[in-house]
């Protein structure tokens, strides 16, 4: 929210420098996020007024003023704007002086007649489009005559305009909803600078006419717990007058007319938004508010068609919708420079409901971020009564007698306890009760203390207080945190660790690094569809119900999708060649969505373009399933297992290729999956050839493990032998591999597949697998007959079971 620094001294002295009490706010209370004046580095712009105004003899729209600026001689200035006349009070750029932008303003000639300065619009002096009261086209800014009155020329324009105003941009927390309002603030620097503060004071004056005389109004009591309504009759509607337009561009608010502006300068005084109706565009005088149906119209202010969602709360007319409550008004009831008569409208809307309308409708409006976080519910009916009486002031109207009230709450103080021992305790530091008593009294808080214990009366604009730590740490921020006593941690000191399955995560990742991929992070949120895709175990993603973008609709289910997403961003900028892993957590529902999903930690890798770059000696070598196979294996291995490592070819996953595509199994466990992304799945992506893999690293952690244990280089000499052996083509090699290892005996060391064939020499339903077998005895030096032994019991084994042929 923004601060204005001119608007909180009237409430209270302040004699620190802006940039001091920038800083006392950001240390007691909340961020200062900016800092800003609207005169910048602009300078010689005064306020002149207009002493003639005559033709230009060589132009049909431009025409030579003489305007008083304070200065001994009338200032010459050639304009061609359409608004001119003769005694109105201007803004004036003199020569040599710097306005919106850093335009330099200097004397010249128009159609050869000499200018010496310029006369400014709002915009042409820094005022942004979207804050000024008029179009540029209008023509320049004329100060109204009451305003003019308090205006000499050679004043400080921007000084007039209360540009030269420092504001402070806060970072309101959700927690301080309090400090959305310039009374709210005012407290809290009051209380921070240890200075008294007086709030704004007013005088109603009543009609004899009551309003329920000319209203009715029905409120449930779920849908607003205090709703109030008066009338102001006879408006006069014109401009605001200009220390009120000041203090609303000054806090980022258009001026519009005076009814409006008021409606807006009280919301931000008090925190309460307001709404004024055109008494006279009402369908009916009988207003209700009710909640409605899917599908109604409503025109808001913003000249926008819009469709009502079950659940959003209207306020009505003969039942038909004319704005959605404490968000945004209707255009059919909008004020005008024809409105008569208005009705005033205060209320509590129901919060969560102000939060669906406002996101559902995109309209985050100045008036539902506050109800979404809560306004004073003591002070809703006095913004009323206030901006009534300013109605009656700055329009000339009158206010009808009794407001309607068709819903009020009854409100009670809550009461906190917090004892001085407790916050000594937790503050760490000897605090007095009289230290104690000073900070509850410059907070406003009326409390009792007995014995050391202090009942606090909560007031209603502090409903974030609620328990003995809040006073505690109200304490703390007026004792002020520097003053804190600066301690170390007392305690016994014990070495951490990693646990086992922080151990093994570390260890995947350094693995991993190490084989030549790179670590990615991507978006836990996906779309519904890639959502569904690699799902490993059974379940259903996670819906959010308020999703930021069409992109972001459902937790992830798989990590593969996210580092798809990741190569596809790679190609795209020609970076083909990618070896990426990710190890993060899938999230899964069960069939009942009320419950928590799992959330189960995963580790998954993909590889695409070359793994081995071209170079003078060597070729590119293009990624293949058993490159990364061969990655996964390593990772595998080094986990220890107590039980054999499988990889089994599957055609279920359906955004894999059915044919290069294996299950991977510890024992009977599944633990995840490797192979190669189906091409049309890459398609969707725009991706080339790649291959993946998942873990369910989960599972991986819970599985028995051996102990890593350092086996030394044996001291004699291996022996290798190669076999040859003709099989079945159907057999897989790790399942013949198996074999030998348990037909081998104990000295063998190392199989490695090095050759598999097939074609001519070997039938159409066989192939040729050949091994080197690798023995060594660790303990002696191993003999040709040891070794031939061995090949003899796995050349046996072989042709007995898988009636194998050794070549």
């Amino acid at each position: 929210m923004r601060v204005s620094t001119n608007w909180l001294k009237d409430y209270m002295k302040i004699d620190l420098p802006i940039n001091e009490l920038a800083e006392k706010i950001s240390r007691t209370s909340v961020e200062i996020e900016g800092q800003s004046q609207m005169q910048g580095n602009m300078k010689k712009v005064v306020i002149a007024k207009v002493l003639t105004v005559e033709p230009h003899p060589d132009s049909d729209h431009m025409v030579i003023t003489q305007v008083d600026a304070g200065e001994e001689e009338p200032v010459q200035i050639v304009t061609g704007a359409p608004n001119i006349a003769e005694g109105q009070t201007v803004i004036l750029a003199k020569h040599g002086s710097v306005i919106g932008n850093g335009v330099k303003i200097k004397k010249g000639k128009l159609r050869g007649v000499r200018s010496n300065g310029m006369l400014c619009a709002l915009q042409e002096v820094g005022l942004d489009d979207k804050l000024a009261p008029k179009e540029l086209e209008a023509g320049i800014w004329v100060f109204n005559e009451d305003d003019a009155k308090d205006l000499k020329p050679g004043d400080d324009a921007f000084h007039a305009l209360g540009m030269d105003d420092d504001i402070l941009e806060t970072g309101i927390t959700p927690n301080r909803a309090d400090m959305l309002s310039m009374n709210g603030t005012a407290f809290e620097v009051a209380a921070m600078l240890g200075v008294p503060m007086t709030l704004p004071k007013f005088e109603l004056h009543e009609a004899t006419q009551k309003t329920n005389e000319t209203l009715q109004v029905e409120v449930p009591k779920e849908l607003a717990t205090t709703y109030g309504v008066r009338v102001v009759k006879n408006v006069a509607v014109k401009d605001s007058p200009l220390w009120m337009q000041k203090r609303l561009w000054n806090m980022g608010i258009r001026p519009i007319n005076n009814i409006v502006d008021i409606t807006n300068y009280l919301m931000l005084m008090y925190g309460q938004p307001l709404h004024a109706f055109d008494y006279g565009k009402l369908p009916s005088t009988n207003l209700k508010v009710r909640t409605a149906q899917a599908g109604e119209k409503l025109v808001t202010l913003d000249d926008v068609e819009r469709e009502t969602s079950a659940g959003d709360i209207l306020i009505t007319a003969d039942n038909e919708p004319l704005m959605f409550a404490g968000v945004m008004g209707g255009a059919s009831t909008r004020v005008t420079d024809q409105t008569q008569t208005v009705v005033l409208e205060a209320a509590i809307f129901e919060p969560t409901s102000i939060r669906h309308t406002a996101r559902d409708q995109n309209l985050h409006s100045e008036a539902s971020q506050r109800f979404e976080r809560g306004v004073d519910e003591s002070m809703t009916l006095v913004a009323l009564d206030h901006a009534a009486a300013l109605m009656a002031e700055l329009a000339g109207g009158d206010v009808l007698a009794e407001p309607v009230i068709a819903q009020s709450k009854t409100i009670s103080l809550p009461v906190v306890s917090v004892t001085l021992e407790y916050i000594r305790h937790v503050l760490g530091m000897e605090i007095t009760v009289t230290e104690v008593g000073d900070i509850f009294d410059r907070l406003q808080f009326a409390y009792q203390e007995d014995q050391g214990e202090f009942k606090v009366e909560i007031p209603t604009r502090r409903w974030d207080i609620s328990i003995s730590a809040d006073l505690v740490e109200e304490v703390a921020r007026m004792y002020g945190y520097d003053n804190l006593p600066t301690t170390l941690p007392v305690g016994e000191m014990t070495p951490g660790q990693l646990t086992p399955a922080q151990t093994l995560i570390r260890a995947s990742r350094h693995t991993l690094e190490g084989l030549g991929l790179n670590q990615a992070m991507s978006y836990v949120l996906t779309t519904p569809k890639k959502a569904k895709h690699f799902q490993l175990e059974a379940g259903m993603p996670v819906q959010l119900n308020y999703p930021m973008s069409q992109d972001r609709q459902q937790t992830r289910s798989s990590l593969l999708t996210g580092l798809l997403d990741d190569t596809a961003y790679n190609i795209a900028h020609n970076q083909n060649d990618v070896a990426l892993y990710e190890q993060g957590r899938i999230f899964i529902a069960d069939s009942d969505q009320t419950q928590q999903p799992r959330e189960i930690e995963h580790l998954a890798g993909v590889i695409s373009g070359n793994w081995h770059q071209r170079s003078w000696a060597d070729a590119a070598e293009a990624v293949d399933f058993y490159a990364l196979k061969g990655i996964v294996e390593r990772l595998l291995e080094n986990y220890k297992f107590k039980q054999e490592i499988k990889f089994v070819p599957t055609d279920r996953h359906v955004e894999m290729h059915p044919g290069r595509t294996a299950d991977i199994f510890v024992g009977e466990v599944y633990v995840g999956m490797v192979g190669q992304i189906h091409p049309l799945i890459a398609k969707e992506y725009k991706i080339n050839e790649t291959f993946g893999f998942e873990l369910n690293l989960d599972t991986i952690i819970d599985l028995k493990k051996l102990k890593t244990q350092y086996n030394e280089v044996s001291r004699y000499p291996e022996i290798s032998r190669d076999i040859a052996v003709l099989v079945n083509k159907e057999l897989d090699a790790a399942t013949l591999q198996k074999t030998i290892v348990q037909a081998s005996g104990r000295y063998l060391e190392k199989v490695e597949l090095f050759d598999v064939y097939t074609g001519m020499n070997v039938g159409s339903d066989q192939k040729s697998l050949a091994y080197t077998l690798t023995f060594v005895d660790r303990e002696n030096t191993l003999t040709d007959d040891v070794v031939t032994g061995a090949v003899e019991a796995i050349t046996n084994a072989l042709e007995e079971t898988y009636n194998a042929e050794i070549r």
